[in-house]
């Protein structure tokens, strides 16, 4: 069974930098990318960062030049650095996989960031 496990979230104040990991377990073939997707309450998933198999990268209009995303291929891990955190960054933050020829989603169980003073 493939599992995601997010950590690195938590309390921090404006201006201040996390680091999140999501780490997979069990086998995941024909991987195509991982992501990082935010939650904020009452409102739907959207898409943080994705990095494909590539290395190609795509970010949210509204975390560019700050979020970076990366993997770790022999850690299985992959992560966003989050820097100059602003309180509308304030989410549930999902790990997610893509993979096999229909793109299948995995989602991990989510991780807490909070941006406030």
């Amino acid at each position: 069974q493939v599992q995601l496990v997010e950590s690195g979230g938590g309390l921090v104040q404006p201006g201040g930098s996390l680091r999140l990991s999501c780490t997979t377990s069990g086998s995941i073939f024909r991987l195509k990318a991982m992501a990082w997707y935010a939650q904020a309450p009452g409102k739907q998933r959207e898409l943080v960062a994705r990095i494909t198999t590539g290395g190609d990268t795509n970010y949210a209009d509204s975390v560019k030049g700050r979020f970076t995303i990366s993997r770790d291929s022999a850690k299985n891990t992959v992560y966003l650095q989050m820097n100059s955190l602003k309180p509308e960054d304030t989410a549930v933050y999902y790990c997610n996989v893509q993979a096999g020829v229909a793109w299948t989603n995995y989602w991990g169980q989510g991780t807490q960031v909070t941006v406030s003073s």
